[in-house]
């Protein structure tokens, strides 16, 4: 399993090793934003991983400083008490960058920054910024993560969100990333690229922290539902998770509905990463708008 954590969504999710989604929490991330130096109490990119887990059969609740527990229960009595500490309650996720000169060694370390997944107080409000550089989350989000994760699970933190909706909605932003890379890139000729699916499939939309349009792709939910395509990234964000988003927000979409049935037309050297979802091959190699696919298909029991 794998946790995301959407910088501009506010949002926190958990997959499963196929893409699966288990849960989704709202959270809190730095009120400066993002960034890796020390000092600079903001909320670290880039790849990491669970490193520590602290806290495990603690009330809800319980203050932790430095990582221990110091005997005392959080209360809006206590919070006036002391109200300029950084409330961390409860459990403890620790994180751990995986990428030298970004996010781990140096004055960029995640760990050294003391970088957490934590518990806090009841009245902080989630979905909007507001931590010191950690990320905050609901006591009882926080408990149920920490008893579903092991130690190790790698943790995704990007500058990037998925939507969903209808052609209607979705297809001034969809059309825009895939005229770039399927008919500018690719040289698909437009006429192939644009068809009468679109009506009727249930689009996604990855945007960068502007709001720009930075992949897309689709699931068919009327005819024959079930067959996912149209899945495109602009080259500046390639390797950054969007693609995996995308698949695993269509994934989502298709449980939705039930559709436990998925196929696809992979171009050839993408199939490896479909592979890692779960899609095996089926029939031979064919061209596709001067392109080679394979067709790729998933089926999950009831």
């Amino acid at each position: 399993m794998h946790i995301r954590i959407s910088l501009p969504l506010q949002t926190l999710e958990l997959h499963d090793e196929l893409g699966a989604l288990l849960r989704r929490y709202s959270v809190s991330t730095a009120k400066n934003g993002a960034g890796e130096q020390s000092g600079s109490f903001c909320t670290p990119r880039g790849r990491h991983i669970v490193r520590a887990k602290v806290g495990a059969g603690e009330t809800a609740n319980t203050v932790f400083v430095r990582r221990r527990p110091t005997g005392e229960v959080w209360t809006p009595q206590l919070a006036e008490e002391f109200p300029r500490r950084d409330w961390i309650l409860t459990r403890i996720l620790w994180l751990s960058g995986r990428e030298p000169g970004r996010n781990r060694l140096g004055e960029v370390d995640t760990m050294r920054r003391y970088i957490y997944l934590h518990g806090s107080p009841d009245a902080v409000p989630m979905g909007t910024p507001g931590s010191i550089g950690c990320v905050r989350m609901r006591n009882s989000d926080i408990i149920e993560l920490f008893d579903l994760v092991p130690l190790r699970t790698p943790v995704e933190i990007v500058e990037f969100g998925v939507e969903a909706g209808s052609w209607d909605e979705l297809s001034a932003p969809a059309r825009q990333v895939r005229d770039a890379v399927f008919v500018t890139e690719q040289k698909v000729p437009r006429e192939l690229e644009w068809d009468e699916h679109d009506a009727v499939c249930r689009h996604l939309v990855a945007r960068d922290a502007d709001g720009g349009a930075i992949g897309t792709g689709r699931l068919l939910t009327g005819g024959k539902p079930g067959h996912i395509g149209r899945m495109a990234v602009l080259a500046d964000w390639r390797g950054k998770g969007v693609g995996r988003a995308l698949l695993e927000g269509l994934l989502e979409e298709a449980a939705r509905r039930d559709l436990r049935h998925l196929a696809l037309h992979a171009q050839t050297q993408a199939t490896g990463f479909y592979r890692r979802f779960g899609f095996v091959e089926e029939g031979p190699e064919f061209m596709e708008a001067g392109i080679p696919h394979r067709t790729m298909v998933r089926s999950i029991s009831p």
